[in-house]
């Protein structure tokens, strides 16, 4: 029997710091591997471990990445650039809170910081197929989604010229990915205009249905929104190239729902939760990605709004590979045999 799913891997953007083993590759990747993790998802855009530009230009340099991860016994299951992809599209309302997100020489010039992001989300194309990977995630950016709630009224339009310039943005982008032979999982997100399945159609068809556009699969996201995220699966798991395994609650009460009243994440009604401490169904989505042939990672992201970064990686490794799927190759009536016998199905069927 063999498992289509891989695992256990861990995105590493949530422990990366300034102090060892958690500031350089090799060290972070050992520490990672010592957990029972097998992949690692190096996030593009901390320069502590991973140097976007030089991988873009140097196969030397992806050659040292990878053989780093090896001698730490762990693959590179995907490149992240969730930071630059959400620089793509901002909406004004935005543009001071996601200049953190770009070098300080383009802030307060959104032309120039959206170039900025367009540049490093194609370099990281070329980064990944240097490094032998097929598949990247990231996010969509978001014009629109300041005007989720349709109050004030929305102006007839708005929201079909935000995703018309959607399309217009990422296209080319996709093009430069289709080139490089790899595919962009963008993370279903809230803050993104594609938060949902409504909008990952609207998405797509913007991107005509661009073959590079797939889809970063995030149980957690929607447990906060309340959507169905089994069927989710069910619905795309054709364009599901990558998988986020995050726990996540929903807890709603007399003073919250979904919106969760501006409170901070330990006071919400949804929260991020780490792997088993929440509400998320993993026996049932894994069932569902192994039916349904996913033969990507399941990678660890950790965001619990209590539970410490260092327990949450212990546990999540093991979580992970419990839950990993070993497919079958057989039926349950395999045992009954037989060749298919045409008069004996006449007969059984009282056909002459």
């Amino acid at each position: 029997m063999a498992s289509l799913i891989k695992g256990p891997a861990l995105f590493l953007a949530q422990f990366a710091g300034d102090d060892a083993p958690f500031n350089t590759l090799a060290g972070i990747t050992k520490w990672a591997a010592g957990l029972g993790y097998k992949g690692v998802q190096i996030p593009t855009f901390d320069a502590r471990l991973f140097d976007l530009d030089r991988a873009a230009e140097s196969q030397d340099y992806c050659d040292e990445v990878l053989g780093i991860c090896a001698e730490a016994g762990v693959a590179v299951t995907e490149l992240s650039v969730h930071l630059q992809s959400q620089l793509v599209a901002v909406n004004p309302a935005y543009n001071t809170a996601f200049d953190a997100f770009a070098p300080e020489t383009v802030h307060g010039n959104p032309t120039a910081r959206q170039d900025w992001a367009v540049d490093q989300v194609k370099k990281a194309a070329l980064a990944s197929r240097r490094l032998g990977l097929d598949h990247l995630v990231g996010f969509t950016g978001s014009l629109a989604f300041p005007y989720l709630y349709p109050w004030p009224q929305r102006p007839a339009g708005l929201i079909e010229e935000a995703f018309d310039e959607l399309g217009r943005r990422w296209s080319p982008i996709l093009d430069c990915y289709a080139d490089h032979g790899v595919d962009l999982g963008y993370e279903v997100h809230p803050g993104e205009d594609v938060f949902d399945g409504a909008t990952w159609e609207m998405f797509l068809d913007a991107v005509k249905g661009h073959e590079a556009a797939r889809i970063n699969y995030d149980p957690s996201h929607f447990v906060l929104q309340q959507l169905d995220y089994l069927a989710f699966i069910d619905l795309y798991h054709d364009r599901i190239n990558a998988f986020h395994v995050k726990d996540a609650e929903f807890n709603p009460d007399g003073r919250q729902g979904v919106y969760s009243g501006y409170q901070p994440w330990t006071d919400r009604a949804g929260r991020f939760r780490s792997l088993g401490d929440g509400q998320v169904d993993f026996k049932a989505i894994f069932s569902k990605l192994a039916q349904y042939g996913y033969d990507s990672w399941a990678v660890l992201e950790w965001e619990c709004c209590l539970k410490s970064p260092e327990q949450g990686a212990a546990e999540g490794a093991p979580f992970i590979a419990n839950h990993i799927i070993e497919v079958t190759g057989k039926s349950f009536d395999d045992f009954a045999g037989g060749e298919t016998d045409r008069a004996q199905i006449a007969a059984m069927l009282g056909l002459a």
